[in-house]
């Protein structure tokens, strides 16, 4: 599994092409013969997985009942929009117009990885959604986080 690290600020041209930034493309060597996936976030953001890491998904979705409505729906919407980027020879990837339109990015992007995926913000959305931050983040955690190692100690019986 990929592991992606930092934080980047990055511009938008007037095609709506993006420098994948040095210390990112550094972390991402497959990506020049495997490619990368763009899709939608669940909030109005994108997101950049590896090629690997978007066929795990579609794996885990192709596991799903699709009889069933919801589940339909999900993937639907899920997958809307996903495309392939191909980084072209200036280091560059082509973010589609539908996308771009969806996440409101003009041309300010931030992108903030997260594990095995590379979160893509308008750089407004970005800095509002942190300036929202709980005014106590440390119980936040402890209610995401407090019975993680609980459940890791079950694991281990």
């Amino acid at each position: 599994m990929s592991n992606f690290l930092g934080e980047f600020d990055c511009k938008l041209d007037a095609k709506g092409r993006m420098m994948i930034p040095v210390g990112l493309k550094k972390q991402l060597p497959e990506a020049v013969n495997e490619g990368l996936v763009i899709n939608r976030g669940f909030e109005k953001h994108l997101v950049i997985y590896t090629r690997k890491e978007w066929n795990k998904i579609v794996e885990d979705l192709s596991q799903l009942n699709q009889y069933e409505k919801k589940t339909r729906e999900f993937i639907r919407y899920f997958t809307r929009g996903a495309s392939e980027l191909g980084l072209d020879s200036a280091g560059r990837v082509l973010l589609p117009k539908s996308l771009l339109e969806y996440a409101g990015i003009d041309a300010d992007v931030v992108l903030s990885c997260q594990f095995n995926k590379i979160e893509v913000w308008a750089e407004e959305a970005y800095n509002a959604q942190l300036d929202n931050e709980p005014e106590n983040f440390a119980n936040l955690a402890e209610e995401v986080m407090g019975n993680a190692g609980r459940r890791n100690d079950e694991h281990l019986s």
